[in-house]
């Protein structure tokens, strides 16, 4: 049996909107866009690669998506892995920048225009309508300086621990995990999620969940190749609706329109 698709997500701050990063089989990404007003979700392109989903983000106004890809084409003029930023929820690269290797590389947006890029120094091409600007020294990477930038706070002093406050009393606590997981399918480093209530210490699990975030007053989250959704409530939460399931998408050549 084939693995389900693996997702990651990115939610716009500002806008209604996000990209969600579908990945299999392993050679193949496909983005997509997601309008969180009404759900609704646009197939952008497919990337015969890797994208480092955790070296990723999304513009605040959900325009501009920035991304570390690895193709192996070293002798080509990305050196084989590059930071792009794309209009969303497309890959085509407006801005490009090689890298060379899986040291360095992505970016953050500090604003609609601004962002900063990790590891690569000299750009292919750049969109005269962004700025780059030096490099913070956050640690943990792009990562961690998207989940701070978005609420998220370590917890204990572990950097590999955050909580976001949610509603009703509860907190979504993330855990950053690496090595050599049992679960088949599942790389190198991945994320487990579950519910902590502040008042009580409860712990409402996220069983096989692989990225979880809040869209206004709901949960949303992706498991097996599904983008899920559930008010929270003081019990926990409600009702999971199925937003999508993007098991059966397959690779297909698409054109950006720009």
């Amino acid at each position: 049996m084939p693995f389900p698709a693996r997702l990651h997500v990115l939610l716009a701050r500002d806008a209604p909107s996000g990209v969600i990063l579908r990945r299999g089989p392993a050679q193949f990404v496909c983005a997509i866009g997601w309008n969180r007003a009404n759900d609704s979700f646009q197939v952008g392109q497919w990337l015969r690669g890797r994208i480092y989903e955790q070296r990723c983000d999304l513009s605040p106004d959900g325009r501009h998506l920035i991304y570390f890809a690895l193709n192996g084409r070293w002798s080509s003029e990305t050196k084989g892995s590059y930071t792009a930023i794309s209009r969303a929820p497309f890959l085509k690269a407006i801005s490009l920048y090689p890298q060379g290797d899986t040291w360095g590389g992505g970016g953050v947006f500090l604003d609609n225009t601004t962002f900063t890029v990790y590891g690569a120094s000299n750009a292919l091409r750049e969109d005269p309508e962004l700025a780059r600007v030096p490099t913070q020294r956050w640690i943990g990477g792009p990562h961690a300086a998207r989940l701070e930038r978005d609420g998220w706070r370590s917890v204990s002093g572990e950097t590999a621990v955050y909580e976001l406050p949610a509603p009703c009393g509860w907190s979504l606590r993330l855990t950053l995990c690496s090595g050599f997981p049992s679960t088949p399918g599942r790389g190198f480093l991945w994320e487990e999620y579950v519910l902590v209530h502040a008042a009580t210490g409860r712990i409402h699990p996220l069983p096989n969940c692989e990225w979880a975030g809040l869209d206004g007053a709901r949960l949303v989250w992706t498991c097996a190749g599904t983008l899920n959704a559930a008010r929270l409530t003081r019990r926990g939460l409600g009702s999971t609706t199925l937003l999508a399931d993007f098991n059966t998408l397959q690779f297909e050549r698409r054109q950006a329109p720009y």
